[in-house]
């Protein structure tokens, strides 16, 4: 299981400290929520704080694209650091071209889907995908409450990769109790933003999450 704490809900006034902290505790890459007030109704950052994260942190960045036409940006997150993009199915009326495009940059293409987004979206795209991205809570803020509903898709969606090498990642209010349930649907990859930044002790949760999601 890889654990990816998101920034989102890290401190921005010390985004570089926050993330030296949650190094400690080893996990495998960091999540770059990208919001554009469009397509989810926030605002967060750009290529230029990506490049800045990028020269702080040995950790891979996925950035996570939620926003309209991301097929205008990839270029610009890949030249800034990200080692993987996932955009949302629901953003693009084009989502093989786009997937494509992202790896022709030299990053792993990912696809995030909404709750009430089917898994059947995916049946043509499966062999231009690295990850699939289950969000377990409407997209926009931190701090939202997980959504039971996810583990019914992380375990439909984990038959459909079958022996394909590609993460299935889960983003949305996930805590502690959450990590054995997901791992056994299926879940290899745990994106946790206020269950890690929040905590008096961020690397012990990384460290806590793992030990649970291979106990």
């Amino acid at each position: 299981m890889k654990i990816a704490p998101s920034i989102l809900s890290a401190d921005f006034a010390a985004l570089a400290d926050d993330i030296a902290r949650v190094e400690a505790g080893d996990p495998d890459q960091l999540h770059v929520d990208v919001m554009d007030g469009r397509f989810v109704p926030n605002l967060t950052i750009g290529p230029v704080v990506v490049e800045a994260i990028r020269k702080r942190t040995r950790l891979p960045l996925d950035c996570h694209l939620m926003i309209v036409e991301p097929e205008k940006y990839v270029g610009d997150f890949v030249s800034a650091g990200a080692a993987a993009i996932t955009v949302h199915a629901e953003a693009t009326p084009h989502l093989q071209r786009v997937l494509a495009q992202i790896r022709q940059a030299g990053a792993k293409a990912g696809v995030a889907l909404n709750p009430a987004t089917p898994p059947d979206v995916l049946e043509y795209v499966l062999d231009d995908l690295d990850l699939v991205l289950v969000m377990s809570v409407n997209p926009g803020f931190g701090g939202q409450s997980f959504i039971p509903s996810a583990y019914d898709k992380i375990r439909s969606i984990r038959a459909m990769i079958g022996s394909r090498p590609i993460d299935l990642s889960v983003d949305g209010g996930v805590k502690k109790d959450h990590v054995k349930p997901l791992a056994q649907a299926g879940a290899t990859v745990l994106v946790a933003g206020s269950a890690i930044f929040g905590a008096s002790d961020p690397p012990a949760v990384v460290r806590e999450m793992k030990r649970l999601a291979d106990s």
